[in-house]
């Protein structure tokens, strides 16, 4: 492998890693809001969002693989700590859901700007953009949702 081609493979893995760790914190993220939520329906949505990133971590992981590149660890430590201001605020408002929907919003919009920072700083390949342009576009959708949610429990 060339100089160049060597650099870029690097790149792209460097770049896809980070957003698998962020996929890793986001899926954990998500079941921690879902162990904090006792509203049947939030519950439910907030599995599935989990189930979702799962799916984008396993994507993302078979792309490293195809990069000849080992996949990293499971999260990183901001994330560690974003899900123990979840802990904090659930147990100083424990039937404020609109305040556990907030930080699940707050996280999704951090993974938005990193997949658009990503998309706009690196040539990937047409199936790798592909790729994470539909991740984003899902993401872009739950933090609609997200946002839904959060405006009618504020009704409550």
């Amino acid at each position: 492998m060339n100089a160049e081609k060597q650099k870029l493979n690097l790149e792209l893995t460097e770049t896809l890693q980070k957003l698998l760790v962020k996929n890793y914190d986001a899926e954990k993220g998500f079941i921690k809001a879902m162990q904090e939520i006792e509203h049947t329906e939030l519950r439910g949505f907030m599995q599935r969002q989990a189930v979702k990133r799962n799916h984008f971590a396993n994507q993302l992981d078979k792309e490293l693989h195809a990069l000849n590149a080992r996949p990293e660890g499971d999260g990183s430590l901001a994330a560690d700590l974003h899900r123990i201001w979840i802990d904090v605020k659930s147990i100083i408002s424990k039937d404020d859901i609109s305040s556990v929907l907030e930080e699940c919003m707050r996280g999704e919009k951090m993974s938005a700007e990193e997949y658009e920072n990503a998309l706009k700083e690196h040539d990937f390949p047409q199936h790798l953009r592909t790729v994470l342009n539909n991740q984003l576009s899902q993401i872009y959708h739950t933090i609609e949702d997200l946002q839904q949610l959060d405006d009618i429990a504020k009704l409550r």
